[in-house]
């Protein structure tokens, strides 16, 4: 049988080695600063003309894809063809109405550049006070304008 102090040393020496391996764990566990990506980049002075000519390169390809992603003239125009073949009556004076169930309809037949406004989060927002839950289509298509 061990004596008191025979348990107390013991219990020392392996607070100790839990202590060591904790404060080192952590230690190696705060280095995640060398791994945090660089996200600013000074802008190039005038004499660094490749670097400048990069910058421009790469804002023309970031335009370019965002442009892309707009909807053109016709993407527009059927969308709205859509919206105007499903929509649910009764109207509310001369503005047209569509619930849920056939807006889900529209954002499937409307291609995939329109996806991104098919969602139960859009639909909410332009949700007012309709006995019937529907939206107003020209309010959605003025918010896929918008937004689009």
């Amino acid at each position: 049988k061990k004596s008191e102090q025979e348990l107390k040393d013991e219990e020392m020496e392996l607070f100790t080695k839990y202590y060591m391996e904790w404060k080192g764990g952590r230690k190696s566990g705060n280095t995640s600063y060398t791994n945090i990506p660089r996200f600013y980049y000074r802008l190039p002075a005038e004499d660094e003309v490749l670097l400048q000519k990069l910058r421009e390169e790469s804002r023309a390809v970031f335009l370019q894809r965002k442009s892309r992603e707009l909807l053109d003239n016709e993407e527009l125009q059927n969308l709205w063809f859509l919206l105007d073949k499903h929509q649910t009556s009764p109207m509310i004076g001369e503005e047209a109405m569509i619930n849920y169930e056939n807006f889900l309809k529209v954002g499937e037949k409307a291609g995939s550049k329109c996806k991104q406004f098919f969602t139960a989060k859009i639909f909410a927002k332009l949700l007012h006070n309709d006995p019937y839950g529907r939206i107003s289509i020209m309010q959605f298509f003025n918010y896929v304008m918008r937004k689009g």
